[in-house]
């Protein structure tokens, strides 16, 4: 890459550097809000990285072997939006670009960058989630570098560059996942940090007086200081050239820059989101010699200083397409194979490696969720396995998997691996595993398809990545085992009551409580056919029985009858792991009550919400005016859309063995069957009433 000096563009510097940061004012000022000092600030590495070292190509925003940017201080997003408008992205237009922070609908310049536009790789808004995400990119290039490159075919070798702030370095996310990156030695990532010690509350030393250089390279990260990072592009663009070139670890570059340089407020706290003002703005343009009465300037010279980037980009696009060209001739087979990851496709006969049966005996469903998985994630590539530490409770090993980690890596366990391995040991990082894991799902549409794997409980801890993949719309499976009070011993610490509420509500995310080995085929199915979606598939630890009436076809649409009565008074919901307890219920309402029961598997309301209302109405038969209960130990939250009555749990667990914990919360079969019969008579005696939903 030329030196700015030699390609005889860095006389232009000094103006692109003041009709930049008199741009981020001007688009702040004209609706009064936004952040604009961070922004400014960073001008000088924005114009280092685009300009002369990120490999890009603004007019194919999808070419596959571009470098990946990350800004994870999102709320400057205006330094990315500019850079994408000033280098030639055909939908950031200048009108889109003076949307921020108006009212118009079809904005391309919402608050923080959103993955759904050209240009953006992730969405990043709670900080410290992108430098994950980061981390999730670079991993993703080192795979598939590692599972289809061959001599003289490079055809992954992208860079992954990402940006942070002060505050993104006080999360926590970010610090498991730089932890991570430099154990792994991702030589392919780095982070260029806004060191303006500055963060809403006031300057950094308030909260934090570490070495954050000594902290990085404790954590196997080359560092790189450059001192005036608000105008040495020069010397930007070497610290960049030697990241790229790093050979064995990821590189963190320390660059110290001024919040709202120029400004009456610069290196001030209210420099970070708030407009600086008219007078102040005018007043900036008379010092950088701008007419104050002239808004949104940009002169041809600056126009020019970018004007050539498209056109490189398409060269870089042609070079690789030529290079995969002759990939594909040299190596038919694997570059068949590269081709259809490109495509994001899962081979057409998937589904023929998930068993279509199962042993006939007492099975956990942790353990049917391996047994369902394990044999797609050996035969297919796609999938990136994960775990937070549990390899032994979640059962997602497969027969011959090799561990992603460093080649030169020998663990005192003797569990070593290299880069084109796919199971992940994330140690116990919840929050990193599942952010990582939105930056695999982030690289390419379907060409990876992560999967992640903890106790349920503990995805609580990594609720923020489990939201942030569904808001993405990022195909990300969680499997989550350990998943009612029926794990038992281990106490309320670790029995979720309240977690499955949360899932259930989030947008975008299947929630799925499969019953048994069929139940559970079905929940990875529909997984796999989520395309746009996150899903947890939330299994126990506890052995459950295998039932004779389950399908896996039913658990796509959500909810399905499992036993059919004809004049019944009560309908059962079965969930999950409880559902062979509504078949049981059932039974002792006709044989100790003679009273008839239907029982209908429910194991994902999402799914069920999307079928017809016919099917819903035969499914559930409400309105026919048959009351329904659903048994469940979690919080009934939610239920009363579709039930009329629970069994459920509504404080925390209790630290008992499994059976006796159930039995402990009243979800013994003899209890609950007298729980149902009461209710029926009460509601006989109009003393409860439908749509009044009752907590038994």
């Amino acid at each position: 890459m030329a030196s700015p000096l030699v390609n005889g563009s860095s006389s232009h510097h000094d103006i692109v550097l003041k009709t930049f940061r008199l741009l981020i004012a001007d688009l702040c000022q004209q609706f009064g809000g936004g952040h604009p000092g961070g922004a400014i600030g960073m001008a000088a590495i924005g114009v280092a990285l685009w300009r002369y070292i990120m490999r890009y190509a603004p007019h194919t925003p999808d070419f596959f072997n571009r470098d990946r940017f990350v800004l994870s201080n999102g709320h400057t997003c205006l330094f990315q939006y500019t850079f994408l408008h000033l280098t030639g992205y055909k939908d950031m237009t200048f009108d889109q670009l003076k949307s921020y922070h108006s009212e118009r609908e079809d904005a391309l310049c919402p608050g923080h960058p959103e993955i759904e536009h050209e240009g953006i790789e992730v969405t990043t808004g709670p900080l410290g989630q992108g430098v994950a995400n980061a981390v999730g990119l670079a991993m993703a290039s080192k795979n598939l570098g590692a599972t289809y490159n061959r001599p003289g075919y490079d055809v992954v070798n992208n860079h992954t560059w990402c940006m942070v702030g002060d505050a993104c370095l006080q999360e926590g996310v970010a610090l498991e996942a730089i932890s991570l990156a430099g154990h792994w030695k991702l030589n392919n990532l780095t982070i260029m940090y806004d060191n303006n010690q500055i963060t809403c509350d006031g300057s950094v030393d308030l909260t934090n007086t570490e070495d954050i250089n000594a902290k990085m390279r404790a954590c196997g990260w080359d560092v790189i200081d450059v001192e005036d990072g608000c105008f040495d592009i020069e010397g930007l663009v070497q610290a960049l050239s030697k990241a790229r070139a790093s050979t064995d670890k990821p590189t963190f570059i320390n660059v110290r820059t001024v919040i709202g340089l120029g400004s009456n407020v610069e290196g001030q706290a209210a420099a970070h989101g708030a407009a600086f003002g008219m007078p102040d703005v005018a007043e900036q343009k008379r010092k950088y010699g701008f007419n104050p009465e002239e808004h949104f300037v940009v002169n041809n010279t600056v126009r020019e200083f970018f004007a050539d980037l498209p056109a490189r980009g398409e060269g870089l696009v042609q070079e690789w397409q030529d290079l995969v060209k002759r990939y594909t001739e040299a190596h038919p087979e694997l570059g068949d194979e590269f081709e259809r990851r490109l495509r994001g496709e899962l081979p057409s006969d998937w589904q023929d490696h998930i068993p279509t049966e199962f042993p006939d005996k007492p099975t956990a469903s942790r353990a049917s969720s391996g047994l369902v998985f394990n044999p797609l994630a050996q035969s297919i590539n796609s999938f990136m396995v994960g775990t937070a530490d549990l390899s032994p409770s979640v059962n997602m090993i497969w027969k011959g998997k090799v561990d992603f980690q460093h080649p030169s890596l020998r663990t005192t366990c003797g569990i070593n691996g290299d880069y084109s391995g796919r199971y992940i040991h994330y140690g116990v990082r919840e929050h990193a595993m599942a952010a990582i894991s939105n930056g695999l799902a982030a690289y390419n549409p379907g060409t990876f398809i992560p999967t992640t794997s903890s106790f349920f409980m503990f995805y609580l801890y990594a609720a923020p990545a489990v939201r942030m993949g569904a808001l993405q719309h990022l195909q990300v499976i969680h499997a989550a085992t350990h998943d009612s009070i029926g794990m038992g011993e281990d106490g309320p610490t670790h029995q979720p009551i309240e977690l499955a509420s949360l899932y259930r509500a989030m947008p975008n995310l299947l929630y799925i409580r499969p019953g048994d080995s069929e139940e559970t085929a079905g929940a990875w199915i529909a997984a796999l056919n989520a395309k746009k979606s996150s899903t947890i598939i939330s299994t126990s630890r506890q052995t459950l029985p295998q039932l004779k009436q389950t399908r896996r076809d039913g658990v796509l649409n959500g909810a399905y009858i499992l036993e059919e009565a004809d004049s019944a008074s009560v309908t059962l919901l079965g969930v999950g792991a409880e559902l062979s307890f509504a078949l049981e219920v059932a039974a002792q309402l006709k044989k100790k009550k003679s009273i008839t029961a239907r029982v209908v598997s429910f194991p994902c309301q999402r799914l069920f919400e999307q079928q017809s209302l016919e099917y819903k109405r035969s499914v559930l038969q409400r309105h026919t005016g048959i009351p329904a209960v659903v048994i469940e130990p979690f919080a009934p939250n939610g239920w009363e859309r579709y039930a009329d009555a629970g069994i459920s749990v509504k404080r925390f667990g209790h630290s008992l063995p499994g059976k006796a914990a159930y039995k402990y919360f009243g979800f013994d079969i003899p209890g609950m069957t007298e729980k149902v019969a009461r209710y029926l008579e009460r509601v006989r005696r109009d003393e409860a009433l439908r749509g009044e939903f009752v907590d038994l």
